[in-house]
């Protein structure tokens, strides 16, 4: 394996997608590696560390939620994207709750396919394998966003009341490019291709959607009254905050 090259493990059960997707992406020169079920998949995505999972739901010996729940659980925020059938709305959903980074339905294209594994791979690694600290770093950049909450931009961390918040990478990088645009009203359309990387395919909305409403769980006091990241109605989401500031 050439350790010059990404790699991208396929945890698929059904070996016509496994060598199409295998295909594609090494003709894209990502290494890959292969499991069938997934308590092979998660052994490989432990020993190896790859640099992103495709990672069907529906797998032998243990389903794809729980490989991606156990390696979220153990710290490992390896891009993940889901692959579900079309039809599956509630699976892309739980997907995402449970820490997945996107889902790809199938039958897939293999041009939305790549760009999605491309765009996932090309976002900067948030060194989060460890927990975060107690307290913020004494020299962290700051931005202020609340009186009570702040971005730290070094450690790539956000504070409440002073106490960390366990965000996940799109999460931490979907705050950070609204509060960085405070009151500019953002479409879903816009931050997928802003914070995700890519425009608008499908039902791609829901993604935004899910993962604000993750957002509002961690940083509002009363998710459903948030006074931090807002709904314009009919147009689509801001960061309510009149002085961003820098320090």
């Amino acid at each position: 394996m050439d350790a010059t090259k990404k790699t991208v493990l396929i945890v698929e059960d059904e070996k016509n997608i496994v060598d199409i997707l295998r295909f594609n992406l090494q003709r894209e020169n990502y290494n890959t590696l292969e499991a069938y079920d997934g308590e092979t998949g998660l052994g490989l995505a432990r020993e190896h560390k790859p640099d992103l999972i495709l990672l069907d739901v529906m797998l032998p010996r243990m389903i794809g939620f729980d490989v991606c729940k156990a390696l979220r659980d153990e710290g490992d925020n390896v891009p993940i994207i889901i692959l579900t059938a079309r039809e599956e709305e509630e699976d892309k959903i739980l997907g995402l709750e449970i820490g997945a980074d996107d889902y790809i339905t199938k039958p897939f294209s293999v041009r939305e396919l790549m760009a999605r594994v491309k765009a996932n791979i090309r976002r900067s690694k948030v060194a989060a394998a460890s927990p975060a600290p107690a307290a913020a770093p004494v020299n962290d950049s700051v931005m202020a966003l609340a009186e009570n909450l702040t971005l730290h931009t070094d450690s790539f961390q956000v504070f409440k009341n002073g106490s960390p918040i366990d965000l996940t990478q799109r999460e931490y990088e979907l705050l950070t490019f609204l509060a960085s645009h405070p009151n500019k009203v953002y479409s879903r359309v816009d931050l997928m291709e802003q914070v995700w990387n890519y425009g608008y395919v499908g039902d791609d909305a829901r993604t935004v959607d899910v993962t604000v409403r993750r957002l509002r769980e961690k940083l509002e006091d009363v998710p459903a009254e948030p006074v931090y990241i807002l709904t314009r109605r009919g147009v689509g989401y801001y960061f309510s905050n009149q002085g961003v500031s820098e320090k």
